[in-house]
């Protein structure tokens, strides 16, 4: 199991208006690279991205559920890239004045990962979460300043 922090230069809100786009995973989740499909209710309990995982020509075509939901709040997701495997990912967002923490918290939870020593899978999530949580926040911030009237070089 992998758990990783961020604080993130937008408001929780802000920072849900990019989980809530299914259309964007690709730009935030490491290893997913294309999207091919977004259910309307989506990031709704039940509701689905159809998402493609690796480099042409080797992707693979699954999708990610969403387990759990409080809009704002946080999201958990079953992910999928079988034959890999899945992955139970849980984003939390918390307000730190103006700015939002970000805690993902991801295990394997079926297929080839959970046979995965814990330290060696730990150490791998670990890497990858903290560039996820990276990405989430080029997004999210860029997204805010958008919005934002007031220069950067002011603020």
């Amino acid at each position: 199991m992998s758990v990783n922090r961020r604080v993130i230069a937008a408001t929780p809100d802000d920072v849900w208006n990019v989980l809530s786009d299914g259309w964007l995973y690709p730009l935030w989740v490491v290893g997913a690279t294309r999207m091919r499909d977004v259910d309307r209710d989506w990031p709704e309990v039940g509701s689905r991205i159809h998402h493609s995982v690796g480099v042409w020509p080797v992707l693979i075509d699954d999708h990610t559920e969403v387990l759990e939901a409080v809009p704002g709040r946080s999201i958990t997701l079953r992910a999928r890239a079988w034959p890999m495997g899945e992955a139970k990912v849980d984003i939390r967002l918390s307000d730190v004045g103006a700015q939002t923490e970000v805690v993902i918290t991801e295990d394997a939870i079926a297929g080839p990962g959970v046979l995965v020593p814990e330290p060696l899978k730990g150490l791998t999530l670990s890497w990858r979460n903290t560039e996820t949580l990276r990405r989430l926040a080029f997004v999210a911030e860029g997204r805010h300043e958008a919005h934002d009237s007031t220069p950067r070089s002011t603020r």
